[in-house]
């Protein structure tokens, strides 16, 4: 979520002692920035203050001007070595719910008017899923699919709260910033509810954030506004870990980029409900887009391990950083990086310099935004106690056409690919994927697909932990869209989300958009869950 206008002049700087080893760099930033909560408080039940919340005034459709570029195009002169179709049909997964989430008509009936691009994302708890899109939240039984809660005004969680978060900027059909991000805290079994927030001259910036007080979504939360100030904190993405939630954002100043930040919201306060600070770390403008790790699975992090950040370096690396955050003494917060991890040659697709759409659809489609400069929510991490891993994904030039470049890296401590692919199709477009991992290693990835023919849909591959490294199969197919977009100022994304059931640690969970009929905002959402018949959860089902 970017505004139409960079008006916002930069917080601060920091020092950086740039030491070169090899294909490493460590950047040792001195004196992070601390974020006091400007507000905090604990609201009633999300069911009941958000009942009459919702605001139906007139207005005209119009786009979240998000996810804009950060720098010069990403280009290899060489074609992809890893790119390859899928090795054969997804067997041995059994496919459970299947159904529509949230659509821009959802939009209509809550603001009079919809936005492009939904920012699909949702994550799954103990008994419900939980989506997300702009400017909405909804929530499901994740047993039936049946609807609970919802779709309501994501602000209507900060009825009552005042300031920025129930605000916005003060229209009276609108005051949602966007670029939402939903996510279950297995280890407290809570959810954490965020979006950015924004005045309407852009002069007042924040990250509303939201912490449940039990693990049923429709309940009462632990509310916090981090103001931002004029520095505003675009595609703000976030991470589950035992010591922080960690987040990056990207900055944009009054004059253009000024680099990624990174930080780490107090965990422990928040789940708490006590006075709450966040640990941020200012990154040069050569670097943009870090995702934080997000854990998987019961078994923690290695004692004492620090969270890891990756990005795109260049055309044959990632960046790779590590956070280790000390609420009680800021000063001994370190962010370390980037070390250099090494991956196949690869070009950003919709690289152009006239426009960054070029995803095809059948007509009258328009193309569409490829978002191919950045890697892709969530950065998956998971511990299986001999080695731990993390899977991320980012689309590229898969040949002619888009594809998706996935990686396992594993021993963050010395960071390395394990294994790699970019999964293509001759004739269909892939991108805007996620990624995760179950607890027996089996990978799935969901992402989008389009071409000239192919109606913009929703498709999984997967591998078994047993299979050759870097084979996918697939793919299994949520949902195939029936109509296209149109006159939407060629907006996708700007992103889908795969998650996993903690509960049995198995099964699956994606979200992402599709259309299902031709016309100009009228997306449409589908979730699907689906789990691999080797990875036994409890009961051994």
């Amino acid at each position: 979520m970017s505004p139409a206008h960079d008006l916002r002049p930069i917080r601060c700087f920091f020092c950086y002692l740039i030491l070169v080893v090899g294909s490493v760099s460590f950047a040792l930033a001195s004196n992070p920035d601390v974020i006091k909560t400007s507000h905090h408080d604990v609201s009633p039940p999300f069911s009941q203050m958000a009942i009459g919340a919702s605001s139906k005034g007139g207005g005209s459709d119009s786009q979240t001007l998000s996810a804009r570029a950060t720098g010069a195009a990403i280009s290899n002169p060489n074609s992809d070595p890893v790119a390859a179709p899928l090795a054969g049909p997804l067997t041995g997964v059994t496919t459970f719910l299947n159904f529509d989430g949230q659509s821009a008509q959802d939009n209509r009936n809550v603001f009079g008017f919809a936005f492009v691009p939904p920012d699909t994302n949702g994550a799954v708890g103990a008994t419900q899923f939980v989506q997300m899109v702009n400017v909405t939240i909804a929530v499901y039984d994740k047993s039936s699919g049946g609807l609970q809660f919802g779709p309501v005004a994501i602000h209507s969680l900060w009825a009552g709260f005042g300031g920025l978060c129930e605000f916005g900027g003060g229209t009276p059909t609108f005051s949602d910033g966007g670029d939402p991000i939903v996510l279950y805290d297995h280890l407290a079994g809570r959810w954490l509810v965020t979006q950015l927030q924004y005045d309407t001259t852009f002069t007042h910036t924040a990250e509303c954030v939201a912490v449940s007080t039990s693990s049923d979504a429709t309940g009462s939360y632990n509310r916090y506004e981090f103001d931002f100030g004029t520095n505003f904190p675009d595609y703000p993405k976030f991470g589950i870990w035992p010591d922080a939630y960690y987040n990056s954002i990207n900055v944009f100043p009054a004059h253009g980029f000024a680099g990624a930040e990174a930080c780490a919201f107090d965990r422990n306060a928040m789940l708490a409900g006590a006075p709450a600070s966040a640990v941020c770390f200012q990154q040069p403008s050569t670097v943009s887009s870090l995702l934080p790790a997000d854990l998987d699975g019961g078994t923690m992090p290695p004692a004492g391990s620090p969270n890891y950040f990756v990005g795109l370096a260049d055309s044959t690396h990632l960046n790779f950083f590590r956070f280790h955050v000390d609420f009680s003494t800021p000063s001994n917060s370190t962010f370390t990086g980037p070390t250099l991890v090494s991956v196949a040659p690869y070009s950003e697709i919709c690289a152009r310099a006239t426009t960054v759409a070029c995803i095809p659809e059948p007509q009258p489609g328009e193309k569409l935004d490829g978002l191919a400069d950045r890697v892709m929510f969530r950065l998956a991490y998971r511990n299986f106690g001999d080695h731990e891993s993390l899977v991320v994904n980012h689309t590229v030039k898969g040949g002619e056409l888009a594809g998706v470049r996935w990686y396992e890296i594993r021993n963050p401590a010395a960071p390395f690919v394990y294994q790699q692919s970019t999964v293509v199709d001759p004739d269909v477009d892939y991108w805007l994927g996620s990624i995760a991992m179950d607890k027996t290693g089996n990978i799935a990835l969901g992402f989008s697909a389009s071409s000239h023919t192919v109606f913009p849909s929703v498709y999984v591959a997967g591998r078994a932990a047993t299979d050759p490294a870097g084979t996918m199969f697939g793919p299994l197919v949520l949902v195939n869209g029936s109509g296209v977009q149109i006159n939407s100022f060629k907006r996708w994304g700007d992103y889908s989300s795969m998650s996993v059931d903690p509960t049995d640690d198995c099964t699956f969970w994606y979200t992402d958009e599709y259309y299902a009929t031709t016309g100009s905002f009228n997306w449409a959402t589908r979730i699907g869950s689906f789990k691999f018949n080797t990875c036994k959860g409890r009961n051994n089902k």
